[in-house]
């Protein structure tokens, strides 16, 4: 049996944190994911705005989420968590000055 979503799917230490990405691109399956799943883009629009993946790419990005769903979500709280982090470290300037 061939393994065909490796060709869509790849890891690469130091590349996009080391995060499953297509094969080829800087796209995370993360990317994907919130794009389809929480923008509610179709994979058709996912491939229009990013011409340079295929229609494949996306459909294997949407199945190897939902073959390490556990894995996804979290690397996708530890991104929020990160983010309300360096928030919390370095307010907004414009927040600042209508304060001010």
């Amino acid at each position: 049996m061939v393994a065909v979503i490796s060709e869509h799917i790849e890891i690469t230490p130091g590349v996009c944190g080391g995060k499953p990405r297509i094969a080829g691109h800087r796209i995370r399956v993360q990317d994907v994911v919130i794009w389809h799943e929480h923008k509610g883009m179709s994979p058709d629009e996912i491939v229009s705005r990013y011409p340079t993946i295929t229609l494949s790419d996306v459909y294997a990005a949407l199945a190897y989420y939902h073959d390490h769903l556990e894995e996804i979500q979290q690397q996708m709280r530890d991104g929020k968590a990160l983010v309300r982090e360096l928030q919390a470290k370095t307010p907004s300037k414009v927040q600042q000055k209508l304060r001010g």
